[in-house]
C-alpha cells in the first residue's frame, strides 16, 4: 500500500510537499486522528507523541527537531516515515520507524488469526501508544468503526451502549484496567458484550485470569511490541475460556524463534525499519524477552531477561514474584526489584502502592506455597504517590528511583 492510499483511508487531505518532521501531540483523540491524517497526506516524517511526557522525554524528542539535526533521506519508496514512541518509561525514549507496509501486514495477520474480516473497536488506550494506534488502524484498513472513549469515564461507570455489528466489537486493555472494571458488576457485564478483549502491555497475574474466566470474559492475552506493530502472538477467546494459559499461537504474518539463551527473536513483514534516525537491515529482531513454544505452538513469555535478579547465585524472575504477590489480593499494585546487597549480591525487594497495609501473615503463607525462599522478597517498601499513567500502567523506572531514595 502506498502512503497516499493510507492517508486517504484515514481521512487525510492533500498537503503541501516538502520533507520535514511533524510532531503529532494532541490529547483529544479526534483531534489527534485528524492531525495524523493531515500529516501523512504530505511527505514529512511523522512522530507520534505523548502530550504528558516529562522534561526528560520532551528533551530527547526536541533534540530530533533541533535546527542542527539533519534527517536522513527517506528510502525504500518513502519507507519508515511513521515514528511510534517506545521506551519512555525506561528513561530512554526511542522512535520505531513504521510505514504503510508494516501496518498493513500487521492488520492482515490479525484479521486472519481471529477470522475478523471487519474490525470494530472501542479505544481506551492512547493513540500515541502502539496498542491504541493499531486498534484504530485495524478499523481503518477493514472498513470498521473506531470509537474512542475516555478511560476515566469508563472507570467511573459511564458505559455506552454500542450499536450491533455483524462482527461485534473489540477492546484493548492493560491488566490494571481489566482488574478495575471487573470489580464493578455493571462494568463486568459490559465487558461480556465484546467479541474480543485484548489484554497486553504488562504481564497478567493468574488470579486476574481466573476471575476473568469465571466471568466468561472473551479474553485474548497476547504478545507484541512497538517494533512489531503490536501483537505477533495471541490466544483466541475460546482457548482462554477452555482454560489455556499462554500468549497463544503466532499470527500468520510473523515468525518467532529463540537464541541460545532462550531469548525471543522475531521476524516478519510488520517488523519496524529501525530506531530513528538509524535504519535496520536485518530480517530479524532480538527482543529482551525470554520465552518458549510448547508442543501446540503456543508462546510462553517468561519476562525481560535484563530484569532478572541474581540473589545468592539464584536467578529470580520479578514477573513470577509479582504475579504471586498480586494473587494474594493484598496489593493494589506491586513491583519487584533487585537492590545491591553485600551478602547476597542482590536482595529481592517488593515496592507497593502506599495506602492499604497488606496482611503480612497472609502474604507470607501464600508465598511459602508458591515460591522458593530465594524468590521471596526480603524487604517491603510502601511508595507514596504510586507513579502510574492515565491508564494505570506503572512507571517501573520511577518506582526504582523512589525505592532507591527511600532505601
Amino acid at each position: 500500500m502506498e502512503r497516499a492510499e493510507l492517508a486517504r483511508l484515514i481521512g487525510g487531505k492533500s498537503a503541501a510537499q516538502g520533507a520535514g518532521r511533524i510532531l503529532a501531540s494532541e490529547p483529544n483523540p479526534q483531534k489527534f486522528m485528524t492531525a495524523v491524517a493531515r500529516a501523512l497526506a504530505g511527505d514529512a516524517e511523522v512522530f507520534l507523541s505523548n502530550p504528558d511526557w516529562g522534561a526528560l522525554e520532551r528533551s530527547q524528542c526536541d533534540a530530533l527537531f533541533s535546527p542542527g539535526f539533519v534527517s536522513p533521506k527517506l528510502r525504500r519508496s518513502e519507507g519508515g516515515y511513521l515514528m511510534i514512541p517506545t521506551g519512555g518509561s525506561s528513561g530512554k525514549l526511542r522512535f520505531a520507524r513504521h510505514d504503510a507496509d508494516t501496518l498493513v501486514a500487521a492488520v492482515r495477520g490479525f484479521t486472519r488469526h481471529f477470522g475478523l474480516p471487519q474490525v470494530n473497536a472501542v479505544g481506551v488506550l492512547p493513540l500515541y501508544h502502539v496498542s491504541g494506534f493499531m486498534a484504530w488502524m485495524r478499523c481503518v484498513l477493514t472498513g470498521g468503526e473506531y470509537r474512542p472513549l475516555d478511560w476515566k469515564e469508563i472507570e467511573g461507570g459511564v458505559l455506552p451502549t454500542l450499536p450491533a455489528k455483524a462482527e461485534g466489537w473489540t477492546v484493548s486493555l492493560v491488566p490494571t484496567q481489566l482488574e478495575r472494571l471487573m470489580r464493578q458488576e455493571r462494568a463486568a457485564a459490559w465487558l461480556q458484550g465484546f467479541r474480543i478483549i485484548f489484554l497486553g502491555g504488562a504481564p497478567a497475574w493468574p488470579a486476574l485470569l481466573d476471575r476473568a474466566m469465571a466471568l466468561r470474559l472473551p479474553l485474548s492475552p497476547g504478545y507484541g511490541m512497538t517494533e512489531t506493530a503490536a501483537m505477533i502472538a495471541a490466544l483466541r477467546p475460546a482457548e482462554f475460556l477452555a482454560g489455556v494459559r499462554s500468549s497463544g499461537t503466532i499470527l500468520p504474518h510473523a515468525q518467532v524463534g529463540f537464541d541460545e539463551e532462550g531469548g525471543i527473536v522475531v521476524g516478519g513483514a510488520s517488523l519496524f525499519r529501525g530506531y530513528y534516525p538509524a535504519w535496520r537491515e536485518e530480517e530479524i529482531f532480538a527482543t529482551q524477552d525470554g520465552g518458549w513454544l510448547d508442543e501446540r505452538g503456543h508462546l510462553h513469555v517468561t519476562g525481560r531477561r535484563d530484569s532478572v535478579i541474581i540473589s545468592g547465585g539464584e536467578k529470580v524472575n520479578p514477573v513470577e514474584v509479582e504475579a504471586a504477590l498480586r494473587g494474594t489480593g493484598e496489593f493494589a499494585d506491586v513491583v519487584v526489584l533487585g537492590v545491591p546487597d553485600a551478602e547476597w549480591g542482590q536482595s529481592v525487594v517488593a515496592a507497593y502502592a502506599a495506602g492499604k497495609q497488606p496482611n503480612q501473615s497472609r502474604v507470607d503463607a501464600a508465598l511459602a506455597k508458591l515460591l522458593s525462599p530465594a524468590k521471596r522478597p526480603k524487604r517491603w517498601v510502601a511508595i507514596p504517590d504510586w507513579p502510574v499513567n492515565a491508564q494505570g500502567k506503572v512507571n517501573r523506572a520511577e518506582v526504582a528511583k523512589r525505592l532507591a531514595a527511600q532505601l
